[in-house]
């Protein structure tokens, strides 16, 4: 367990985590204030299944890992939970914007223009933040995370008696 805590990221690595976890617990948050817009509403309008559960689902996860990734604490874990998080965003969302067409039961939004081009602007936040959690799978929190410091607590030696 504890290699799953450890890191040899360095200390910069804090500020990946501040926007990453900055930007998934505002739009957690975001989830509960307008849940017509962004939370339980706009699930329903993709075809995200049980949009009442899934939108306050979605929301609090997205509060807890962001706010967790930001402290550096169970990074890792987090991380893995909001790349499972993107993924669904980007079929759902995207790749029904990349053919042109409803998707697996998904609902194609409208837009002036649809193919590659325009998949890609569309994606471009969801792109930086799904390759900004795996670098935080890989890397781990850094050295100025709760994570670093349960690694070294656990890798000291035991006191002499």
């Amino acid at each position: 367990m504890r290699r799953f805590f450890e890191t040899r990221a360095p200390a910069a690595t804090a500020l990946i985590r501040i926007v990453i976890g900055a930007v998934f617990l505002t739009e957690g948050i975001q989830k509960f204030l307008y849940p017509a817009d962004l939370g339980a509403g706009r699930f329903a309008k993709i075809g995200i299944p049980s949009p009442d559960v899934m939108g306050p689902f979605v929301g609090g996860m997205e509060i807890v890992c962001g706010a967790l990734i930001i402290i550096g604490l169970l990074t890792r874990f987090a991380a893995i939970a909001l790349l499972g998080d993107m993924t669904v965003a980007f079929v759902s969302t995207k790749i029904p914007i990349l053919l042109g067409a409803g998707f697996w039961g998904f609902s194609l939004t409208k837009l002036p223009r649809y193919g590659f081009l325009s998949m890609m602007h569309e994606a471009r936040t969801d792109l930086a933040m799904w390759f900004g959690l795996l670098f935080l799978i890989i890397v781990g929190a850094g050295k100025r995370s709760v994570d670093s410091k349960l690694a070294s607590s656990d890798a000291a030696p035991a006191p002499r008696r």
